[in-house]
Parts: structure tokens; sequence; C-alpha cells
């Protein structure tokens, strides 16, 4: 009988994937907060989770920017999710970056990449001890 690592970590490893593409995507917010025109932007995690679970086998859809990349790096732009951010206080030069929204998403990420990646630590232990015999 085989082990199915799908069924052991579930939709845990997209989501790991995910939740650091979004740090990618707020980083970025956050390292343009000065910059003239700069439109902030976020992943709707939740509508991409549902996309993926919404069909059998469904990951996130990976792209390489050069054919000589290795395959399965993830774009910004191929993830249906990615929106632009609401402008809660519009500036004039028409950048849309709350500096303290920003941070506090970033932190929030963080803690719930840190809780995934827990969880995946979990599956692969009891894995290990499955396959010990322990």
């Amino acid at each position: 009988m085989g082990i199915s690592f799908d069924k052991a970590f579930g939709i845990r490893d997209d989501a790991l994937t995910l939740r650091s593409e979004r740090a990618s995507v707020l980083a970025s917010n956050i390292a343009n907060a000065d910059t003239p025109g700069y439109k902030a932007r976020d992943i709707d995690f939740q509508q991409v989770l549902k996309t993926m679970t919404g069909k059998p086998g469904g990951s996130l859809p990976m792209t390489s920017s050069n054919s000589g990349h290795t395959n399965g790096l993830l774009s910004a732009d191929s993830i249906n999710g990615l929106q632009y951010r609401a402008e809660v206080q519009p500036s004039i030069d028409g950048n849309t970056v709350d500096l303290q929204k920003e941070r506090t998403e970033f932190a929030r990420n963080t803690m719930e990449f840190n809780a995934a990646f827990t969880f995946v630590n979990g599956s692969v232990r009891g894995l290990m001890s499955a396959i010990r015999g322990e």
C-alpha cells in the first residue's frame, strides 16, 4: 500500500506557496509606498484557495518568465485572486499604498504562513513515524 502525499498534505502545500507569493506582493507594496502612481495590490487568498479546491487535483498555476528558468515558479500575474487594493485615503501623487495596512497584512500573512508550515511539518512527522513503524 503506497502513501498518497496528496491525501497526506491536502491543500497545505499549495497554501504555503500562496502565502509565500502573498508575502512577496505585500513586500512590493511596502517597498513602493513612496512611488508616485503606484497601485497597491493583494491576493484574495480565500478566492484562490476556493478555486484550487473546487476542482479535483487543483493547484496553483505555475509559470516561468524564461524558458531557461526552473519550472514551477509562481508568477503573481498568474494568480486569479491578484487584485488592486481599494483606496482608503487618496494621495495627490496617485499612490494607493496605506503603509499601516500593508504592514498589518504582512504580519498577519506571516503568522498564517507559520501556522500552515506547522501543519505541514506535523504531517511530515506523522508520515515519518508511519514509515519507521513507530
